[in-house]
């Protein structure tokens, strides 16, 4: 039986608050840094809901920093 992904909880938490909020990621942004805490916490590789949200962070920083 696969491990469960430590920060799901998080992430699931992140999906319910962008639907109540017509998707607006602002509206969101206290749930997004608690999910960032928990990948914070684990090494990378360790939980696939973070290998998604960091290769996310690091478009983000690529493009901020291509101006």
């Amino acid at each position: 039986m696969p491990q469960k992904d430590p920060c799901q909880k998080q992430a699931c938490e992140i999906q319910k608050c962008l639907q109540a909020n017509n998707y607006m990621e602002s509206k969101c942004q206290a749930v997004i840094q608690e999910l960032r805490k928990c990948c914070a916490r684990y090494p990378k590789g360790r939980s696939l809901v973070c290998s998604g949200f960091e290769k996310e962070e690091e478009n983000l920083t690529l493009k901020s920093g291509s101006k």
